[in-house]
């Protein structure tokens, strides 16, 4: 039986009405008994521990002010929402969190009320909050829009596009940048006394609130709080206003993000007063309340299930390195042959794997922040120099830099190497995260190769494949989680571009896999072995240019040949099609067959469960494969009863 921690405010309180109710004292004693849910919730789950307790009193005290779901909370990126879950009518299923079936890592509208708008990249909420307020401005029944934003989701151009047409706009709408890289700390006497006064102050602009905030404090915390107002901001001693002034926003703070008698006076009077865009400065320390969290070097941002006395985490023992780990490795051994490789990532070093290089090269490394379209075009412009430059980007982020990858690489032909993290499916981050239509995105632009890799051999070879290859762009990719376990050597081998490979040969049905469900083929071949069916099977390598000749190899000695990749319809498949639809050989005896990804999302659950759901098992592929051509099944397939 887990133990589950003594929570009796937050056993009493069954949604944000009830909170409304409650006495400050008791609100500050239900956020430490949210604390202590979330732990204990996320010791049994894994999940994104530090982002949501570094907000938990802000969750607090957001539902204590404002009227949700009438009101609107939009949390940025969502990851932080673990909290706002327990609150808001979710507390019995929060131990469901990112399991197949249960609730998802993230806001989700067809969840809750309370999650207007679902998210799980970063920097939409004040887009979409400024959507809200048009929305309630043109009589549609929705009380005020609230985006929780964090410090490096705002410094995304999305983020100051969307305050820029909001200060515009001019209307009433709130904007929480919780500010998680800086602390301060002022005496709690000055502080309060000051904060204290504002909700039952007469009637005031916020400016006037905000300068009151300031000259409230004594003299070298007043200069403290000025200096935090210029690092947010980038706004020096004696401009005309911060920043999110200039672009239409009366802006309140910093304020101590986890302390209930700041957060609770400043909001109430910002709700008060406020009659257009507000942006409100809180600082909050990510893992806030959990030693281990607060102490680790990510702080608690993404944990398996934990110890919650020793904070140690149950991560299963990896058999063979993560595709992850050995691009960065292979990446790293280019780079010390050639020093015109440089790397770039966005925000991501180690969830890309060139923190590896960085800390051999770090000159050559760069992470220029949650801005995937600048991104692209800066490796462009490096690539324009004479440099080669890796672009590491997950496969979903990079779609948020696509225009910027036809634009400015592909129309210009410029060399740039896209590492495309996290292809295919990808568990508990659900179908937010799952690498589905880089594949597609990819192939249809002029000048592109794409690569994907069958293993983690496989991997090296296309890093040292893109890094010799200086005609155009080029990408590969690869997917989350652990390799095969193959033997690796010190540095792969560059692959003939647009040549793939035969891994076995056979005569009956061909398999012809494009990416890391290569593993999965070969336990079709021997499932369908076992029924004395003999097959061969090839690793494409190749989306574009394909390997016509060996396409065509395939077609004229087998039944069926069967497609087979990590990715949605119209992607490899659906060019292996087209080729040899436009040479007319649909037409003869072969039958040919493409396994993809359905046209649906895919919710999350573990990857061998999400791929079932898919229908892209060995037992999927050997029965298509057999279908295709003809064959019948003996018995049942080798596992299966």
């Amino acid at each position: 039986m887990t133990n589950r921690p003594h929570t009796p405010v937050l056993d009493a309180v069954a949604g944000p009405a009830d909170i409304r109710r409650l006495s400050d004292d008791a609100l500050a004693s239900l956020a430490a008994d949210v604390r202590a849910e979330v732990i204990s919730a996320v010791s049994e789950t894994g999940g994104h521990l530090g982002s949501s307790l570094g907000v938990v009193e802000l969750t607090v005290a957001l539902h204590a002010v404002f009227d949700t779901p009438r009101d609107k909370l939009i949390w940025d990126v969502s990851h932080q929402c673990y909290p706002h879950k327990v609150l808001t009518g979710r507390r019995d299923r929060i131990r469901t969190l990112r399991q197949e079936g249960g609730l998802s890592g993230f806001t989700k509208r067809a969840e809750s009320d309370f999650d207007p708008f679902g998210a799980a990249h970063s920097s939409t909420s004040i887009s979409a909050a400024l959507g809200f307020t048009i929305g309630r401005d043109m009589g549609r029944p929705t009380g005020d829009a609230i985006a929780v934003i964090g410090d490096g989701s705002i410094s995304a151009g999305m983020a100051y596009e969307a305050m820029n047409n909001a200060g515009h706009e001019g209307r009433r709408m709130f904007v929480i940048l919780n500010d998680n890289e800086m602390s301060i700390a002022p005496p709690t006497g000055a502080m309060s006394k000051y904060l204290s006064s504002l909700y039952a102050s007469p009637m005031g602009d916020l400016h006037k609130m905000a300068e009151g905030f300031e000259s409230a404090l004594p003299g070298p915390i007043r200069d403290h709080a000025r200096r935090a107002r210029q690092l947010v901001t980038g706004m020096q001693t004696g401009g005309s206003g911060t920043l999110f002034e200039e672009l239409g926003f009366s802006y309140v703070g910093p304020i101590d993000g986890h302390d209930m008698s700041q957060l609770l006076p400043v909001l109430r009077s910002a709700r008060t007063r406020a009659t257009g865009p507000v942006l409100i400065h809180v600082c909050t320390t990510k893992g806030k309340g959990y030693a281990p969290a607060e102490h680790s070097a990510d702080c608690g941002h993404g944990v398996a299930k934990f110890d919650v006395q020793t904070g140690t985490q149950a991560k299963a023992k990896s058999n063979a390195p993560s595709y992850t780990k050995v691009f960065g490795s292979a990446l790293t051994v280019e780079a010390q042959q050639d020093p015109n490789i440089v790397a770039v990532t966005a925000a991501m070093p180690s969830g890309t794997g060139v923190n590896i290089m960085e800390e051999r090269f770090a000159s050559r490394v760069f992470d220029v922040g949650i801005a995937e379209q600048h991104a692209v075009t800066f490796a462009g412009g490096m690539a324009a120099s004479g440099l080669r430059p890796f672009c590491a980007i997950y496969s979903t982020f990079l779609q948020r830099g696509y225009d910027q990858v036809v634009h400015d690489i592909a129309l210009q032909n410029l060399p740039v190497r896209f590492a495309i993290d996290r292809a295919g499916l990808v568990g508990a981050d659900g179908p937010t995260h799952a690498g589905s239509f880089d594949i597609g995105y990819m192939a249809a632009l002029p000048n592109m190769v794409v690569m994907a890799a069958g293993n983690e051999l496989e991997l090296m070879h296309m890093v040292r494949t893109a890094a010799a290859y200086d005609d155009g762009p080029i990408a590969f990719r690869y997917p989350r989680g652990e390799g095969v376990g193959l033997d690796l050597p010190e540095r792969g081998n560059v692959i003939e571009i647009g040549k793939g490979r035969i891994v076995q040969e056979g005569s009956d049905v061909a398999l012809l896999s494009f990416g890391a469900h290569l593993s999965e083929c070969q336990i079709a071949a021997d499932q369908m072995a076992a029924q004395g069916v003999s097959v061969t099977i090839a690793d494409a390598r190749f989306a574009k240019p394909l390997d016509r000749d060996l396409i065509r190899q395939l077609l004229r000695h087998h039944k069926a040949v069967v497609t087979v990749e990590q990715g949605a319809r119209g992607g490899f498949g659906a060019m292996v099609l087209h080729d040899l639809a436009n040479d007319g050989l649909l037409d003869g005896r072969c039958q040919v067959r493409t396994m993809t990804l359905p046209d649906r999302y895919i919710d999350q659950a573990a990857p061998a469960a999400m791929y079932a759901d898919a229908g892209l098992t060995a037992v999927d592929i050997a029965a298509t494969a057999m279908q295709a051509a003809g064959l019948k099944l003996k018995r049942s397939p080798v596992g299966v009863a």
